[in-house]
């Protein structure tokens, strides 16, 4: 019974070992987490969005064409004017 009980135990022992070792390895790969950000404040890679006054499309500011102070989608949507929206 002795050594049945002392086989028991380093069984244990073992597996304990071994799942504290692949915790620690888990950890390891885990890329650390960012710090998160202040409230309202937009993530650095983020752009603004602006609206087509033709057809009312969202799309970023770098994609839009300014022209007579509105934002529009393509240059054919600026060629038709701002659209009366009833």
């Amino acid at each position: 019974m002795g050594k049945a009980l002392f086989w028991v135990t380093i069984f244990i022992v073992v597996i304990f070992v071994t799942r504290l070792l692949a915790i620690q390895a888990a950890k390891k790969r885990r890329p650390p987490p960012q710090a998160p950000s202040k409230q309202g404040e937009a993530p650095a890679n983020s752009e603004a969005m602006v609206r087509c006054a033709h057809c009312g499309v969202h799309l970023p500011r770098s994609e839009a064409s300014l022209i007579d102070q509105n934002t529009w989608c393509s240059t054919a949507h600026a060629k038709l004017g701002v659209r009366d929206r009833d």
